[in-house]
């Protein structure tokens, strides 16, 4: 059966639909990676959920730091639900099409968050590298309105960049089949669907990867070197060790999303094969949200002590 639904434009067959195959060779498996994944997605929400309650109404966790989780948290459930839910559905169908307009769409969304996490991860790292190194101007440099200022240019910086350049991918003409070897409308399985050359537009968007993911991955570096230098000459092992523990739910969220967007975005086209580009995906759109809310209640301190004053209060208010 074709995977697409062509229309003739000259001497072409232009696509107006996508199919996905990328579980196509695990038929027998689709209804366990639906339960897996909808388990997954359903934890994720919830946890995200849980944390913003928390931070919402809990007053001490009304500080800078708390505010970009909140954002954070909120980011990550868009991010999985503009690629979850369809993967759901898609896993209990037998034809797992999408039309042009509708990849279009998840496209932007994907993208759009995902730059924008690499902004807010960046301001989040600003915000540890000035409360480690100068603790006495915190109030002062990261006042709400810095706050609301850096995460208004994280989303706007996503929204800009992001949007322009799916735009320019979807001018492309999409012929042939339209089978794409992946599970939601990623950026270069869809690319290599164009039936023009793209190879000098793939240099374009290469050299945008580095720049806008590369420059917040720098200040992240910078800004850690410097906290970890500050760090370093805290006479006391337990200052040392609290200053640090503020640092380390941070480090481990940056490592999960930066590991795999770098493997995934900066690699040559020649390096590229589905099968990793599948597993560093399910990585970066399924199994790394679901980590974050892991990694910020059982990590931070400050969270898991607001989680046990809520749970004792919730369990007397259902006492009859």
């Amino acid at each position: 059966m074709s995977s697409s639904e062509p229309i003739m434009s000259g001497n072409q067959s232009l696509c107006t639909h996508f199919t996905f195959v990328a579980f196509s060779s695990l038929a027998e498996l689709q209804p366990v990676l639906f339960f897996v994944f909808l388990t997954i997605y359903l934890f994720t929400m919830g946890g995200n959920l849980l944390i913003i309650g928390l931070i919402w109404g809990t007053p001490s966790l009304h500080t800078p730091m708390y505010f970009f989780l909140v954002n954070l948290s909120f980011l990550e459930m868009c991010y999985i639900t503009s690629v979850v839910p369809q993967m759901l559905v898609h896993l209990l169908v037998e034809t797992k099409i999408i039309s042009v307009a509708r990849c279009a769409a998840q496209m932007y969304v994907f993208s759009i968050l995902g730059l924008t996490e690499c902004c807010l991860l960046a301001a989040m790292a600003y915000d540890r590298f000035v409360a480690i190194c100068h603790p006495l101007h915190y109030s002062l440099l990261m006042g709400p309105g810095v706050c609301l200022k850096l995460a208004a240019a994280s989303w706007t910086t996503g929204v800009m960049v992001e949007s322009a350049q799916t735009t320019w991918i979807f001018t492309l003409p999409f012929c042939g089949t339209g089978r794409i070897q992946h599970f939601f409308c990623d950026i270069m399985p869809v690319v290599e669907l164009a039936c023009v050359d793209t190879s000098h537009n793939e240099i374009v968007m290469f050299v945008l990867s580095v720049l806008f993911i590369m420059t917040p991955c720098l200040l992240i570096l910078c800004s850690y070197v410097r906290i970890l230098v500050t760090i370093l000459r805290i006479p006391s092992a337990t200052g040392r060790s609290k200053a640090f523990s503020t640092c380390s739910s941070h480090i481990l969220v940056v490592s999960l999303f930066y590991g795999t967007a770098l493997f995934t975005y900066l690699q040559p086209k020649a390096a590229h094969t589905p099968e990793t580009d599948k597993a560093t995906a399910l990585m970066y759109t399924v199994v790394t949200p679901a980590l974050n809310p892991v990694i910020y209640t059982l990590r931070n301190k400050e969270v898991k002590e607001a989680f046990q004053r809520l749970t004792p209060r919730s369990t007397l208010s259902l006492t009859p």
